[in-house]
């Protein structure tokens, strides 16, 4: 039963993979957003990132099941972390004072504005959770489960700006 259900994600994972840059092939970017296996480097999913675009990574909390997220920019080619949404302030959830500022979203919880902290190396590792958990990557145009793609394991959020010829 393992072995297929790596099987299956991974021949998703190479669909996502090559689908993702079929369709972005003939388009001007500002930037490549790349999930990769950690212990590898085997390509997992890629999509464009324009220049000024943002994604964001989200999950289901562990213990509260609601859901959480991250949310980045491209900034010139650099990956910054722009604003968090926690809808509570439950296990693991807290707003450092200093960094960035609490604002209310009107329903109980609370962002976290003006991080505006570049994540060094342009690239992180996150190792996505089980399908209660369900980690995934979305932008304006897509969604794509992390959890899917390696459940579990190790993966590099990567962002790569376009080099011009």
């Amino acid at each position: 039963m393992g072995d297929h259900r790596f099987f299956r994600g991974r021949c998703a994972a190479l669909w996502l993979f090559f689908s993702l840059n079929l369709a972005s092939a003939s388009t001007g970017f500002a930037g490549q957003l790349t999930i990769s296996d950690a212990s590898n480097g085997a390509a997992l999913a890629s999509t464009e990132v324009a220049q000024g675009a943002g994604w964001c990574i989200l999950w289901n909390h562990s213990v509260q099941g609601f859901e959480v997220e991250d949310c980045y920019e491209n900034r010139d080619g650099v990956m910054v972390l722009v604003r968090s949404h926690l809808p509570d302030f439950a296990a693991g959830l807290d707003h450092i004072p200093g960094r960035g500022r609490q604002v209310s979203d009107g329903m109980g919880g609370y962002w976290i504005e003006d991080l505006d902290e570049p994540v060094p190396g342009n690239a992180y590792i996150l190792r996505p959770g089980g399908p209660a958990v369900n980690h995934r990557l979305r932008t304006e145009a897509i969604e794509i489960s992390l959890t899917q793609l390696a459940e579990r394991a190790r993966v590099r959020i990567a962002l790569q700006p376009d080099i011009a010829p």
